[in-house]
């Protein structure tokens, strides 16, 4: 029973960090990325579909993203969607090929980023601990129900902590990696 409660954190745990690895993935940085690109919706033959499925999307050099649309009628739809997207790009095209050229970013933009980037992590740091919360009151409700003994309850209140502080490194991690991307002229 206890196992299950620890599994059921970890679990919810993991997914907070891969939510916010994803946020981060969307955030333009210096350098191209076709992540930037994964919310934008196209409507191919009314359905809405990621670019990336209407696509081949590219990048060939740091600061550009090529989108060769599988159908040349989908240049203008897909125009469309990153224009309504309001990404901060602007699209341009020659009958086959979309280029999206990424601006330079400013020191002043790149610090707002980082500032952005810290705040997203300090909340999902609390929701790592609200799941904590959760799991050790779950643990000490089996103790008063005499499910656990006093000294197992202490173990796990142990292990639980232990598995928070893992997960509130990753975080560390995946903020400092994306922080010296943003940063990188």
């Amino acid at each position: 029973m206890p196992k299950s409660v620890i599994d059921d954190m970890k679990s919810h745990m993991e997914k907070t960090v891969n939510v916010l690895k994803g946020e981060f993935q969307k955030i333009r940085t210096g350098r191209a990325s076709t992540g930037i690109l994964d919310a934008v919706k196209v409507d191919y033959y009314g359905n809405p579909s990621s670019i990336s499925q209407v696509a081949t999307l590219a990048v060939p050099e740091p600061r550009t993203i090529t989108i060769a649309p599988w159908e040349a009628k989908m240049i203008g739809p897909i125009e469309k969607a990153i224009l309504n997207a309001n990404i901060g790009l602007t699209p341009s095209n020659d009958g086959k090929i979309i280029r999206l050229n990424l601006p330079p970013l400013t020191e002043e933009r790149r610090k707002e980023i980082v500032k952005d980037l810290r705040k997203k992590a300090e909340e999902d740091k609390i929701a790592l601990r609200n799941i904590r919360r959760d799991a050790m009151d779950k643990l000490k409700k089996l103790e008063k129900d005499k499910g656990i003994t006093e000294d197992e309850l202490k173990k796990y209140e142990k292990d639980v902590q232990d598995i928070t502080k893992s997960f509130e490194t990753k975080i560390d991690e995946a903020v400092a990696h994306k922080e010296k991307e943003v940063m990188e002229v």
